[in-house]
């Protein structure tokens, strides 16, 4: 009977516990595989999970080792924000790379048998997951799970913006917090799908980065004259779908005042009502906590919603979902490769100074879990 240590968060009343769980390595099902999992990343979409609505300024770690627990007071309003998962011990981890060591009877489970392979799932923070074998994408023979970790959440939300968009009509994208791991994938598949990409940051070296990558259009929000250069930015490539990582503050107003002035100079897309053309926004982070806050100066054909990556691969059909991840498999060590700064052990990813650091989410920096390091 094999045992093994397991990443859970769990919110309380007095707050955010999160440790290593022992457990009981379960047989497959039929359609099941046991993955050894080798590297798993810190993506900002786990934090929610793992932390909540914890104050993590004033976390501290406890007890070492194994035994290590991660403890944080609930920010102001936050008991009331997590009533729902008070008590629950969750899982963490979106998604990881490793080899299948066991797998159930079906044909397509004993297929992976011996194979590398990157999974989907949630609760890959551990040494081992057992998984659908159709939630788990085999890697090709000369890739490591440390360049399969992340092939999975990046890499297919930033399809997906693009399938959305073919979907839904619109000619062009608008991205916000575009420098990250993401933003940077992005700017690959559009300038190879040739798609019109305007690009937002916030400092001058995450613009460098977009330059050294060819892309076109970047707008710094520091810049005195943002809005105008966004406003040319977005009649030029005539967007009106934008995605907006940062969700909080008027960033998403912005945007959407940006698209009403460009349609302005365009003559006959004005009505009493402002422009005629659909424009939307979808809110898919949250790197700004605060209210998102609309001034409405943008007529009446708009739209602020949120989008999820899971959400939108069931609406979108197993059809699709194959399609783009075989992309991603052809080309997992050029558009989709990521770069890690960190690697650390599961232990370490308890520590309270290094939790605050990958939960700073600094644009170039990207945290890599090895579950094989540190566990004795």
């Amino acid at each position: 009977m094999t045992t093994y240590y397991q990443m859970l968060s769990t919110i309380t009343e007095d707050g955010l516990e999160m440790k290593l769980h022992e457990k009981t390595l379960p047989e497959p099902k039929a359609d099941q595989v046991v993955i050894k999992v080798e590297a798993t990343p810190i993506n900002p979409s786990d934090h929610g999970v793992m932390f909540g609505w914890a104050d993590l300024s004033k976390a501290v770690t406890e007890g070492e080792g194994v035994n290590a627990v991660l403890k944080a007071p609930l920010a102001p309003g936050g008991a009331a924000r997590m009533k729902g998962r008070l008590g629950q011990d969750l899982p963490v981890g979106n998604e990881g790379a490793g080899m299948v060591i066991a797998a159930g009877s079906d044909p397509a489970a004993q297929a992976l048998m011996g194979k590398r392979v990157a999974a989907m799932g949630g609760g890959m923070y551990g040494e081992y997951r057992v998984v659908s074998a159709m939630m788990t994408l085999p890697l090709p023979e000369d890739a490591t799970s440390r360049d399969g970790a992340s092939c999975f959440v990046n890499p297919l939300t930033a399809l997906c913006f693009v399938e959305t968009m073919k979907n839904e009509g619109h000619k062009a994208i608008v991205h916000t917090a575009a420098a990250s791991n993401l933003g940077q994938m992005l700017n690959k598949i559009c300038q190879a799908d040739g798609v019109d990409l305007v690009n937002i940051v916030r400092r001058q070296e995450q613009v460098d980065i977009l330059k050294g990558l060819g892309a076109k259009y970047i707008v710094n929000s520091s810049d005195q004259d943002f809005m105008a250069q966004l406003t040319d930015a977005i009649h030029e490539t005539g967007a009106t779908l934008a995605f907006d990582a940062t969700g909080g503050g008027e960033l998403a107003s912005q945007i959407l005042l940006a698209m009403e002035a460009a349609a302005a100079r365009t003559p006959g897309a004005y009505s009493i009502y402002g422009s005629v053309h659909h424009k939307q926004v979808y809110l898919y982070g949250s790197l700004d906590m605060r209210p998102t806050t609309l001034n409405r100066a943008y007529g009446m054909a708009w739209g602020v919603g949120g989008w999820l990556l899971p959400n939108f691969l069931a609406k979108a059909g197993m059809e699709t979902a194959i399609r783009l991840r075989q992309r991603v498999a052809a080309e997992l060590k050029t558009t989709f490769a990521s770069h890690y700064t960190d690697e650390i052990s599961l232990v370490e990813a308890l520590d309270a100074d290094t939790v605050r650091r990958y939960n700073a989410k600094k644009t170039g920096e990207k945290f890599l879990i090895n579950p094989r390091m540190g566990i004795k």
